[in-house]
């Protein structure tokens, strides 16, 4: 139970917010801070049972016809992510009380945040696949407001439909792959699957399975050709911007592909689908930051190509590569969510983002510099940061590989060059050299900017001088989740003198070259900046512009304002839809037999036929309402003559009131004119006629076709005994049927207050003109 109170306690406190932000005003971050520090000392918890390899569950009954549940797990691979999530939460809800301080809309910052962090938890708790579905779209929609808090900006209003329509369409991908995988799997949870993995893998859906599963995780985690919405998401505020691309998110792919690595992976297919995606995404993410001059950028495109590496490392999948993804995904969580608060921070004191005009920091705003200083050091893989681990055993990973080893450890070396380079350029640069003018005067922020760079960056500090601190506990149960057997791994500081070692010493020289010599780096790579024009980007705006066309086409032809083309339009499709399946439907009987209808009524149908055909072909609008009066009455008649006088009676009273209103109406109108042309009169009969004996075979078929027994034998041996009432429709209507009767009523009240309301506005616009 306390598993599913920490998923959902997010949205619950999320509707009190806007109420706790008037009530508590600036103190508001710090209060909100509670939650998610809660949350991370509950999960704190967990972490001895999880290192001994246990797997805490909890299900709730959801949709049990379905086998449906609220079911969450916590294992490994779930509890490092909500570490995460959790613990830099934490930091993010007491900065952005800072950030946004004075803001008209902190208020729906918070419930928009909150129930962010909230489907994430949601996303890498959960055991059942379609609860996991339901958070992992609950990411997009929240995500959608955070980018677009701003929606007065274009920018953040483009930004936003840009991340929901590439997320969300990855999302209905992920959708089928996972009921596939269901189907196939014979389950529903993930924990059930991994025992199935050989079934699945052999089965012929396999190939669909894990195309459509990694359209959902590659559009979610920005892998190429999806990478383009990820920059574009730093229209956001920058709190927003350091929690979705630092734990969160951004992440979520990843999670999705660790999590079914040991239901899908192993395969060639696999290995080489997510190897190849993920080295080409590290490698151009890393490329185009380089191009880049505001800070928020910088950081964003590096995020592109950290998760090109986290793919690629699970592409891999072995045991070391593992361990690497493991440990690179917490350095990456660290040190790029304290760069993002440091830009934001920047941002807030100096009135700009841009690196060109900003130097000179460190005694303005020396303990955000101490901050950005550790955290840029682990970027770089600087030793004792714990970032320098992870980036010895990337390498390790690499040369690890039985194909593909050189050409992924040059991928990396180079990619990580420039990871090197652009860590001095958005940790080091703005605070070292000569001070320079900023549009607002820099002083050191509040406490709530710079204590969340601080921590982050000493715990990237004291994790990499003490690694024991996370390896048993933390990064094994991970790394056992993601293979589905027990792994058991050591993490040090120190490799020895050994190839890596020489690797992570090149690294580093060659970004600080690049550092150093930035600017004619970055003017050699704008040399393809012109590509940019032909690339996704371009290709998601193009077929923007190509559905607006095709959707205001279709408008023009469908919705064209003349009622008659409408009713044209939804006979046409009903008639054509049904032609196949009437025609492949085997023997149909219909039900009845023309030798059982009596003369009279053959006698009432002529009468109901003969009033249809005098108002088609009446020339006066009186003429047709009295024929079409003639149609209603006729119906009330079969009515009588079948057993349902009450039917009758209500057909007679509505059918009365009708005419008399048309009447009334109509009368005022000139005659009718012939506006159609004859071929149009011609193609309404025919479409007319055949939807009508469309309708007919439809009724005779469906009236013989039957799957369950009726129940209006039960209503008519139970409505005394049960009702009281021996009217077997008055009790269907006020006791079986009670509820849905009490809606009509109150249908016909709101509409009858409604006429009224006019009618007096009508008559006080009227008093008042007089």
């Amino acid at each position: 139970m306390g598993i599913l109170a920490a998923v959902l306690s997010g949205f619950v406190v999320a509707v009190i917010a806007p109420w706790l932000t008037r009530w508590l005003g600036d103190r508001i971050g710090w209060v909100i801070a509670i939650l998610p520090l809660s949350i991370t000392a509950y999960l704190f918890t967990f972490i001895p049972a999880v290192a001994d390899g246990e797997v805490r569950q909890y299900s709730l009954q959801w949709i049990p016809v379905l086998d449906v549940s609220l079911s969450f797990q916590v294992d490994g691979l779930g509890l490092i992510f909500a570490l995460l999530i959790s613990g830099i939460g934490t930091l993010i809800m007491f900065y952005g009380g800072a950030y946004l301080q004075g803001h008209h809309q902190l208020g729906r910052f918070y419930v928009y945040i909150l129930m962010f962090m909230a489907s994430m938890l949601g996303v890498v708790l959960a055991d059942n696949l379609i609860t996991f579905f339901v958070f992992f779209e609950l990411t997009s929609i929240t995500s959608y407001l955070l980018i677009g808090f701003d929606h007065n900006s274009e920018a953040s209003r483009y930004s936003a439909r840009q991340a929901l329509l590439v997320t969300a369409i990855g999302g209905q991908f992920l959708l089928v792959g996972l009921i596939l995988l269901a189907i196939v799997g014979g389950g529903w949870e993930f924990s059930a699957l991994v025992d199935q993995a050989d079934v699945i893998q052999d089965h012929s859906l396999y190939l669909p399975i894990m195309i459509l599963i990694l359209g959902g995780a590659f559009t979610k985690s920005a892998q190429i050709p999806f990478h383009f919405w990820l920059p574009g998401a730093m229209a956001a505020p920058t709190p927003v911007s350091a929690y979705l691309h630092s734990a969160t998110m951004v992440k979520a792919g990843v999670y999705l592909l660790a999590r079914v690595n040991p239901t899908l992976g192993g395969t060639e297919a696999w290995q080489y689908t997510l190897t190849t995606f993920g080295a080409a995404t590290m490698l151009v993410g890393a490329y185009l930051a380089i191009q880049r001059t505001d800070l928020k950028q910088l950081l964003a495109y590096t995020t592109v190509s950290t998760l090109g590496l986290l793919t690629m490392l699970i592409g891999i999948g072995t045991e070391i590569a593992l361990k690497a993804a493991m440990v690179s995904l917490v350095v990456h969580s660290l040190y790029k969510g304290a760069l993002f608060l440091v830009a934001g921070t920047i941002d807030h004191e100096t009135g700009t983002r841009d690196i060109r005009i900003l130097g000179g920091l460190r005694k303005l705003m020396p303990i955000t510099a101490v901050g950005a200083g550790i955290a840029a050091l682990s970027m770089a893989g600087i030793p004792p940061l714990f970032g320098f681990i992870g980036k010895e055993l990337v390498y390790e990973a690499a040369l690890d590989m039985d194909t593909w080893a050189v050409a992924l450890a040059f991928i990396a070396v180079v990619s990580n060059v420039l990871m090197v380079a652009i860590a001095g350029i958005t940790g080091i640069h703005p605070f070292t050299g000569p001070e320079r003018e900023t549009p607002k005067h820099a002083h050191e922020a509040p406490v709530a900017f710079w204590l969340g760079p601080l921590i982050l960056g000493a715990l990237g500090l004291v994790i990499g001088i003490l690694p024991g601190l996370v390896d048993a506990r933390i990064i094994s149960p991970a790394i056992s989740a993601i293979t589905g057997e027990p792994v058991e791994v050591t993490i040090y500081l120190w490799h020895g003198l050994n190839v890596m070692l020489a690797m992570s010493a090149i690294t580093v020289a060659l970004g600080v070259v690049a550092y150093v010599f930035r600017e004619q780096v970055r003017n050699l790579s704008n040399l393809t900046w012109e590509l940019g024009r032909v690339g996704s980007e371009a290709a998601y705006d193009g077929a923007l512009v190509l559905l607006d066309i095709v959707a205001r086409g279709q408008t023009r032809i469908i919705q064209n304002g003349y009622l008659r083309f409408y009713f044209l339009t939804i006979l046409v499709v009903l008639v054509v839809a049904a032609v196949y399946p009437l025609a492949t439907y085997g023997d149909i009987e219909i039900a009845g037999d023309l030798n059982d209808i009596r003369f009279y009524e053959w006698g009432v149908a002529i009468i109901v036929l003969l009033g249809a055909y005098m108002a088609v072909r009446a020339q006066s609008r009186l003429a047709a309402v009295a024929a079409l009066g003639t149609v209603g009455y006729g119906v009330a008649t079969i009515y009588i003559l079948y057993g349902a006088p009450d039917l009758a009676m209500t057909q007679i009273l509505v059918e009365t009131l009708t005419v008399i209103l048309f009447v009334l109406v109509l009368y005022r109108l000139p005659q009718f004119a012939t506006l159609s042309r004859p071929s149009s009169r011609a193609r309404d009969a025919v479409v007319a006629v055949t939807a009508g004996a469309l309708m007919t075979v439809l009724v005779l078929i469906v009236s013989n076709v039957q799957f369950e027994p009726p129940i209006s034998e039960f209503h008519a041996e139970e409505a005394y005994p049960l009702a009281h009432g021996r009217n077997v429709v008055n009790v269907i209507l006020v006791d079986f049927r009670a509820v849905d009767t009490l809606g009509e009523i109150i249908v016909l009240a709101v509409a009858g207050i409604g006429v009224y309301a006019l009618l007096r506005l009508r008559l006080w616009e009227d008093r008042t003109e007089q």
